[in-house]
C-alpha cells in the first residue's frame, strides 16, 4: 500500500488523524503538505503539535518567517514554502540539516520545492470536500516505510476512511 485516503468530516476528525499520525511516524520524518490556500495545512500542524505536547496556540503559519521550531514531547520544524522563489532559496534556509535531524519536519506548500525534499518522505494532500470536511490523501514516497501507512490506518479504525488507491 502506497496511499490511503482518510475522510475527515470535521475538525475533530482531523484532530484524530493528527493523533494517529504522531503516534505512528518515527522521529526524523519529513511530511510534505499539499493543499490550496485555506484548506487546513496549518490546522493539521497545530493538531500534530498538540499531540506532541506543544500548545496548539503556539503554532502559527510560518509564511513570513519561513520556519518555526516547536519543542514538546517531540520537536517539530514547520516550514512554509509559499513565498519561496526557487529551490536555491529553499536550500539556503538550511533545510538539509533539518532533514538529518530527529525532529518532525512539516512543509506547507511542499509542491513548490518538491525537488528539494528527501527521496523518502510522507506526503499528505488535503482536498477540500465541504465547509469543514477534508480528504487527507496520505502517500509513502520513495523508500518511506509503507507499514507506517498501515499503522496510521489501524489507529484510525472505526473512523471514516477510504480504501487505498
Amino acid at each position: 500500500m502506497n496511499t490511503f485516503t482518510f475522510h475527515a468530516a470535521d475538525q475533530a476528525a482531523t484532530d484524530s488523524f493528527a493523533a494517529a499520525l504522531v503516534a505512528a511516524i518515527p522521529d526524523g520524518t519529513t511530511v510534505a503538505l499539499e493543499a490550496t490556500l485555506g484548506a487546513g495545512k496549518t490546522y493539521l500542524v497545530q493538531s500534530v503539535a498538540e499531540n506532541a505536547g506543544i500548545p496548539r496556540e503556539q503554532v502559527t503559519s510560518p509564511t513570513f518567517v519561513l520556519c518555526q521550531e516547536y519543542h514538546g514531547n517531540r520537536t517539530i520544524y514547520h516550514f512554509d514554502a509559499y513565498r519561496i522563489n526557487d529551490d536555491d532559496e529553499f536550500l539556503q534556509l538550511g533545510v538539509e540539516e533539518y532533514f538529518q535531524s530527529t525532529g518532525l519536519i512539516f512543509i506547507e506548500w511542499s509542491d513548490r520545492v518538491s525537488n528539494c525534499l528527501p527521496a523518502s518522505h510522507l506526503r499528505i494532500r488535503i482536498d477540500v470536500t465541504g465547509d469543514h470536511s477534508r480528504d487527507l490523501v496520505v502517500s509513502a514516497i520513495g523508500q518511506y516505510p509503507r507499514s507506517i501507512l498501515g499503522e496510521i490506518e489501524t489507529r484510525l479504525a472505526g473512523r471514516t476512511s477510504k480504501p487505498a488507491q
